[in-house]
């Protein structure tokens, strides 16, 4: 009999590969014809549709190897593929991206080494999973408070708010994962919250 885990055909893995396709058109109608009212809806898909994948792998007992890579990746492809747009149209600095994209770049090189001495993936805590929510709160709301009308002035403290929210706290997930990944090398796996 087939593990559970090894289910390919889920509705929180659909939803995920949504979410992945719905990257080139994020970037297209960001970076081509400037559409930022779609661009913001496809963000609002984006966040949506992560935080129901989870939900929904619980509730209906879809929870697979596959969603758990799948998961993960769309959102560090959002977080990447969003900072490096935002950065061409000079809607954030380069070095809030450039310290962003380098927490993934460190936790990533941590995974790889971990890989290779036979550890699985980190485990997933709720600061990191705070930090991605706030940054893909945030990521919409920095593209609507573009411009000087009264909806682009509403959002901008709330976009400023969920930006440094999600990037202090991004940065000390990083920061606790590399704490788990040195635990690791000592051979103590342990999660830290």
């Amino acid at each position: 009999m087939r593990d559970p885990a090894d289910r390919l055909l889920t509705i929180p893995n659909l939803l995920s590969v949504l979410r992945l396709a719905g990257v080139p058109l994020f970037l297209y109608l960001l970076l081509g014809p400037r559409e930022d009212g779609w661009a913001i809806l496809v963000l609002v898909f984006a966040g949506f549709s992560d935080w129901l994948d989870g939900k929904l792998a619980r509730w209906l007992n879809q929870m697979s190897n596959l969603g758990a890579l799948l998961d993960p990746a769309a959102d560090r492809l959002y977080v990447f593929c969003t900072l490096l747009a935002f950065v061409i149209r000079d809607i954030v600095p380069l070095w809030v991206a450039l310290v962003l994209v380098g927490r993934e770049v460190v936790v990533g090189i941590c995974l790889l080494i971990l890989r290779q001495r036979g550890w699985g993936p980190f485990e997933v805590t709720y600061l990191g999973k705070a930090a991605t929510f706030n940054l893909l709160y945030a990521f919409p709301l920095l593209l609507l408070a573009q411009g000087d009308s009264a909806w682009a002035q509403a959002a901008q403290p709330l976009a400023y708010a969920f930006t440094v929210w999600g990037g202090a706290l991004y940065l000390w997930s990083a920061l606790l994962y590399v704490h788990q990944f040195f635990l690791a090398l000592r051979g103590t796996p342990r999660t830290v919250a």
